[in-house]
């Protein structure tokens, strides 16, 4: 199982100790903030965007009056909570947490931009040690934001605490494609195509490089499956995508 255990972590393919990978995240997503949504559209020729509608179709938020509280980790931007706003209905609220500042003033922005700040907050915080009562949400997501968090387990025992009984986590995030040509042209493009991207748009290569080495360090979804069951979580299922780039895990707390 692909758990951080040492002193040390795998930051991309190379070992940092694993008290500096929450810094060096923070700088790379810093650097990227105002262009991050952008990014995404470059990077996956718009795909993230039915990715991410399959995991709210999968959240399925009520669409009555119905109060219904999501919790949206490492969702600085506002992407996902937003989406899910627009599906919920008069009783969807949620809190946006995210450990980085630069991320949530783009997301405060945007909700207000968007006439959603009654509905969306945006809250500080470190997804290791949340800062909120144990069973006060309905459901809680994360999408591409699990594998760079330095001490996975602790997120996950963490997201299970927060959730009430019955409520339901899920997690989108890149995987394996192990569909024959499919996986080399990926490889290309992910280490060759994407940095140069990242450097013409942002300015900044490096952000990037580490973002594509980051999915290569991420377990498997029979790994992360296995990491949530001992988190807690009952019935974990996960659904494979666009041949395998990505992976939209399910579980819940009973």
């Amino acid at each position: 199982m692909a758990q951080e255990r040492s002193n040390t972590a795998h930051f991309g393919f190379r070992d940092v100790p694993l008290g500096d990978k929450q810094a060096m995240v923070d700088d790379v997503f810093r650097s990227v903030a105002r262009r991050y949504d952008l990014m995404n559209d470059l990077m996956s020729g718009g795909l993230h965007r039915a990715w991410k509608a399959a995991m709210i179709s999968k959240l399925n938020p009520p669409r009555d009056p119905r109060a219904f509280v999501l919790l949206d980790l490492a969702g600085g931007t506002g992407d996902i909570a937003f989406r899910a706003a627009k599906a919920g209905g008069t009783g969807f609220r949620a809190i946006v947490c995210d450990i980085n500042a630069d991320m949530l003033g783009v997301g405060r922005e945007r909700a207000a931009k968007k006439h959603l700040d009654d509905r969306v907050s945006f809250v500080e915080g470190n997804a290791e040690s949340l800062s909120f009562a144990d069973k006060s949400f309905d459901a809680c997501t994360i999408a591409f934001g699990i594998r760079n968090v330095p001490r996975i387990d602790a997120a996950l025992r963490e997201i299970h605490r927060v959730l009430k009984p019955g409520g339901r986590f899920l997690c989108l995030e890149f995987s394996n494609v192990d569909m024959p040509g499919l996986d080399r042209l990926y490889e290309l493009y992910s280490f060759k195509v994407i940095p140069e991207l990242g450097r013409m748009v942002t300015g900044d290569a490096e952000s990037y490089r580490y973002l594509v080495e980051s999915i290569r360090k991420f377990p498997r979804p029979e790994a992360f499956a296995t990491m949530m069951r001992e988190a807690g979580f009952a019935r974990t299922t996960w659904d494979v995508m666009s041949g395998g780039i990505v992976a939209l895990h399910s579980g819940w707390r009973l």
